[in-house]
C-alpha cells in the first residue's frame, strides 16, 4: 500500500472519528471477510455487513485499473456481495470532499440519500 493511499485511509477514519460514527457502530480496518481466500476490505463494519474499499490509483493507472487487478476486483466485490455484506467504494477524492464519511453515517443510520443530500 502506497503512502498516498496510508494518508487517504487516515483521513477516512479521522473523518469517522469526528463525525462520531465510532461511538454507535465500531469499524474495523482491513478485516479478512472470506475463510479461504485472503481478501480484506479496507474498512468493515461486521455488525452491518458494510464493507467500504478506498480505491487508490485510479488516475494513475494503479492497480486497481488495470486489467487482472480490475477483474480479481470484481471477483471479489460480487463474492463479498454474494456473501450478503454491502459494498461502498471510495475514491480518494471523495474521501478528501468528506462525502465517503457522510455516506458511511448514512448507510449506517439506515437512510438513503435524498434530493437533497
Amino acid at each position: 500500500m502506497g503512502r498516498y493511499m496510508s494518508e487517504i485511509e487516515d483521513m477516512f477514519e479521522r473523518q469517522l472519528i469526528e463525525h462520531g460514527v465510532g461511538e454507535w457502530r465500531p469499524w474495523e480496518r482491513e478485516f479478512k471477510f472470506h475463510q479461504t481466500r485472503k481478501w480484506r476490505s479496507d474498512f468493515a463494519w461486521k455488525e452491518d455487513m458494510l464493507l467500504v474499499e478506498i480505491e487508490g490509483g485510479i488516475y494513475a493507472g494503479g492497480r486497481h485499473t488495470r486489467g487482472k487487478g480490475f477483474e480479481n476486483d470484481c471477483e471479489k466485490y460480487n463474492v463479498a456481495t454474494l456473501m450478503g455484506y454491502s459494498l461502498l467504494r471510495f475514491s480518494g477524492g471523495m474521501v478528501e470532499s468528506g462525502m465517503a464519511a457522510k455516506m458511511v453515517g448514512m448507510f449506517l443510520a439506515g437512510r438513503g440519500l435524498r434530493d437533497d443530500d
